[in-house]
């Protein structure tokens, strides 16, 4: 009989334990995935916040991390401090994995960024004067965009790319003797009163009251590699999480979200 109730009692014990786990995995599997990714300004943000809703709907809660420069996003994801960010074009990560062992990968082209030249003063390129300073962001990536959208338009000309990028020294002819001042991403917008023309995604544009269609004197189009696009890393990009957020950002909410508030500025790359 004692060795009856013992058994009855071990047996109890395990169907107990069973239960708990049951209930306990019901419970992480009702619990929502987090995912962080950063990001810096509208329409980014704005595009994110959209995606957040359609992912609680597959029980993934989307963390926004607004960070306050062009370097922090991509620091903070090499780290494993956030899942992904977006706010960047494949170029620019791809120069941040150069300079610092890093394993970033795009995971969806989003949208192009309507890159313009723009002048305070100056109604047309033709009418910038001889001399006149030009300024550019100061990071590779962006001068390569910068110097080769100007040589699109015949603004100057660019010999052979010795290298990855493109870079002042690349400049074979520049007729009116243009001054480029290479300035900080975050400092373009500022330098717009300061110098000739400046050359600027909208998203730096935007607050100074200007769009490419409308104000820019000259615009890049969509015929570049330089879609603004979610990225994530070589360990979490097949994550099922990350592949939603990319679905999600390419779904027709979004692309109607930019061709009602941003058609002047947002280009959908999907």
């Amino acid at each position: 009989m004692k060795k009856l109730m013992a058994l009855l009692a071990s047996l109890t014990l395990v169907l107990a334990a069973c239960g708990n786990d049951t209930e306990t995995q019901t419970k992480q599997a009702n619990e929502p995935q987090t995912l962080k990714v950063a990001s810096l300004i509208p329409p980014m943000t704005d595009m994110l916040e959209i995606a957040k809703e359609q992912l609680a709907e597959d029980n993934i809660e989307l963390e926004i991390v607004v960070l306050g420069d062009n370097v922090q996003p991509n620091s903070a994801l090499a780290a494993k401090e956030v899942d992904a960010n977006f706010f960047q074009h494949v170029p620019y990560m791809e120069e941040f994995n150069r300079s610092n062992d890093a394993n970033l990968v795009p995971i969806e082209p989003i949208y192009f960024a309507n890159y313009g030249v723009y002048a305070k003063n100056y109604d047309n390129m033709e009418d910038l004067p001889e001399g006149a300073t030009i300024a550019i962001a100061n990071d590779v990536s962006n001068i390569d965009r910068s110097l080769s959208l100007l040589a699109q338009h015949d603004v100057i000309e660019l010999g052979e790319k010795e290298g990855t990028y493109y870079t002042q020294a690349d400049i074979t002819s520049n007729p009116k003797n243009f001054k480029f001042e290479e300035v900080d991403l975050l400092m373009l917008a500022r330098a717009y009163d300061d110098v000739d023309a400046v050359l600027m995604t909208p998203a730096y544009a935007a607050p100074l009251g200007l769009t490419p269609k409308s104000d820019a004197l000259l615009t890049e189009g969509v015929e570049n590699d330089f879609a603004i696009t979610l990225v994530a890393r070589e360990d979490n990009q097949d994550d099922e999480a990350i592949q939603k957020l990319g679905e999600a950002l390419t779904s027709d909410e979004v692309r109607a979200f930019l061709q009602e508030n941003y058609d002047e500025t947002a280009i959908p790359a999907f």
